[in-house]
């Protein structure tokens, strides 16, 4: 599978492919236009709660990663990220400043080690 992740701020190109915005919260000061996904699966993103707990907090990184990791399992947005994925590259796409831990690069590993 041909999964890659990309900042909300950084230009869309035709060579991501299917474009899903994985955030509960749309990309500060982006329009539609900008961000350019074709889906917007707020589902698939980490439960609020979870969220404000790692705060993007780089101490509580490897947990995070097992606590979102949990609720992927259950998570029924995993099957349309699969599907997609099937069919071409996938571009999983995220606001967050931080480009190594954040909730992307999880969703990443998790799809790469689903498929």
């Amino acid at each position: 599978m041909d999964i890659q992740i990309k900042r909300a701020y950084e230009p869309a190109d035709p060579a991501d492919g299917c474009r899903v915005l994985v955030d509960r919260v749309w990309p500060r000061g982006r329009t539609k236009e900008q961000v350019a996904c074709d889906l917007w699966l707020k589902e698939i993103a980490p439960a609020a709660e979870l969220r404000k707990w790692f705060n993007h907090d780089r101490a509580k990184w490897i947990e995070f990663q097992q606590r979102y990791r949990d609720e992927l399992s259950v998570n029924p947005g995993i099957k349309e990220l699969l599907d997609r994925a099937a069919k071409g590259r996938l571009t999983l796409v995220y606001g967050a400043h931080d480009t190594e831990c954040n909730q992307a690069v999880v969703l990443r590993n998790y799809l790469l080690e689903q498929g």
